[in-house]
């Protein structure tokens, strides 16, 4: 018997439901086990995936959506919108009774209104609005995406209608206002926080107008939400959803089977045997618009040299890292863009492992010793289920070439918050798209936007290229913005500011009685349409 098997046989035999670690739900609730902790319950704040996945689908609604089942843009706060001739004029007219959450806190008096979409962009805009500056003044996504600079303001029109006017007409915006990103807040909450001089509790407390509202969070242990009574689309039908905060895979898998949890995020691939032997329970799996990468920190000599990255991206053995991480379930990266973009050229290919070619660069470049940080997420993510082994195998490589690493790692809140001051040498991350947009890929994690506002992790900023993103973003034919796009590729593998290495599945395990989407391609994982079945 397996050490899995056997841990797993263990706590069966002693019912160790709650000793195992689960956070309980009635019969009408559904336990999600996620894998840490949200950094914070406003999507504006973070490009953190655990943080989206507890805040964007559940809480909050945006002004559109991409539907999973057409993969196309549809209505959810916005029931129309115009686009001007000239594009710089996008006109949303509002769905009306939309009703905010109803806390303990917080009464609304009103449906949403164009007030609400103002004050929600214009927190973000506006650098004297004074919700600005509250949770850091930061908000990565839209500065990194160069929305803060497209955006010229925002018109309230009348009480259902708003329009966007533009510095400049751009392909990906409609897609852009629908990410987990963009949000809508409630104006009228944030004035009474302002009232009560605590402007703070916005994104601690949150109100959105999602399916669910925020019943309590005890870090380290558990979210809980209840349901919406009032949302718009109707009440859904979980009463209840507890996130259950579990940050290693195997405590996820053992609560699974135990029946602790409903849904387990993110399992290992070695485990989806395990979870397909049981008959109540069922993996599932949707293609992924992501890519998992190792940033080198261009800002940090020698790494500052084109050729010295391309030497480490050299002796790193993709394969080896498909079959010892991803089982060899993922598609190996022959660029950034996944197979399933309408924009990806197959014809792309990364430098092939050669560590004999890498030591010889070295030496061309003068690097005789080479001493680096590899910092490695502590959770598994859906694009990278096991950081630490990837840092590990790719330290192994390098050690071949001669270079030695240390890898470094922390707790995912205090990753993700020292991340921002750019101390490490390489780090292994990814990023997973929001939109079918190519842009989606490029312009957050590669733009000189993206340097100063933290989601370039490369800490790369190249003039031409971001001449390219730009003219892509802009351009309205398919077939010229593909042909851009291969540009940008091209200059990627030149200049290797990272080196991408998978594309994964998103997957899931979970209870089989547990029916409807949870898993978008695009997006957050989802609970508004999930059923139980007898």
């Amino acid at each position: 018997m397996t050490k899995l098997r056997l841990l797993v046989a263990l706590c069966a035999a002693l019912g160790w439901l709650t000793g195992c670690g689960g956070a309980s739900a009635p019969p009408s609730g559904l336990v999600y086990c996620s894998e840490g902790d949200p950094d914070s319950f406003n999507p504006q704040l973070t490009t953190s995936g655990t943080s989206i996945d507890a805040s964007a689908k559940q809480l909050y609604n945006r002004l559109l959506r991409f539907d999973p089942q057409i993969d196309t843009l549809v209505p959810d706060l916005a029931t129309h919108w115009q686009v001007s001739d000239d594009g710089l004029e996008v006109r949303f007219t509002l769905r009306q009774n939309v009703m905010f959450h109803t806390t303990e806190r917080f009464q609304p008096s009103r449906p949403l209104n164009a007030d609400d979409v103002v004050f929600s962009f214009e927190r973000v805009l506006d650098p004297n609005h004074p919700f600005h500056a509250i949770g850091g003044g930061r908000y990565p996504y839209f500065q990194s995406a160069g929305l803060t600079k497209q955006i010229k303001g925002i018109r309230r029109i009348d009480d259902h209608q708003v329009a966007f006017d533009l510095h400049y007409a751009s392909a990906s915006f409609l897609s852009e206002l629908a990410t987990d990103f963009a949000i809508i807040l409630s104006a009228e909450y944030g004035q009474q926080l302002l009232d009560n001089l605590t402007p703070e509790v916005i994104d601690l407390e949150p109100v959105g107008t999602g399916p669910f509202q925020l019943s309590g969070f005890q870090r380290h242990h558990y979210i809980r939400y209840q349901r919406h009574e009032q949302y718009w689309d109707g009440p859904v039908s979980l009463e209840q959803l507890v996130f259950d905060i579990t940050p290693h895979s195997t405590s996820r898998l053992i609560k699974l089977i135990g029946g602790d949890c409903d849904v387990a995020a993110l399992p290992q691939i070695s485990e989806l045997s395990v979870i397909q032997a049981q008959d109540d329970l069922a993996v599932d799996t949707r293609p992924g618009l992501n890519v998992a990468y190792w940033a080198f920190n261009t800002q940090k000599p020698p790494l500052d040299n084109p050729l010295v990255r391309r030497a480490l991206s050299l002796a790193v053995d993709q394969r080896r890292i498909l079959a010892a991480v991803y089982h060899n379930t993922a598609v190996a990266s022959h660029g950034l863009l996944p197979p399933i973009s309408w924009a990806y050229d197959p014809n792309t290919a990364l430098p092939e492992y050669n560590p004999e070619k890498a030591r010889l660069l070295l030496e061309q470049v003068g690097v005789e010793q080479l001493d680096l940080t590899i910092w490695a997420m502590p959770v598994g993510r859906i694009y990278n289920p096991n950081a630490i082994k990837t840092a590990e195998l790719i330290q192994q490589d390098l050690a071949a070439i001669g270079v030695s690493s240390r890898i470094v790692s922390y707790d995912w809140t205090v990753f993700v918050n020292r991340l921002e001051y750019a101390e490490y040498d390489t780090v292994l991350i990814g990023w997973s798209a929001d939109t079918y947009d190519p842009d989606n890929f490029f312009t957050p994690l590669l733009s000189c936007e993206a340097l100063v506002f933290g989601s370039n992790r490369a800490r790369w900023c190249n003039p031409e290229f971001d001449a390219l993103m730009r003219q892509a973003r802009q351009s309205s034919n398919k077939e010229i913005r593909k042909a851009l796009y291969g540009q940008l590729e091209h200059i990627l593998r030149q200049e290797l500011p990272l080196l991408p290495l998978a594309h994964a599945s998103r997957t899931l395990g979970r209870q089989r009685a547990w029916q409807g989407p949870m898993l978008h391609t695009t997006g957050g994982i989802d609970f508004s349409a999930v059923v139980k079945e007898p």
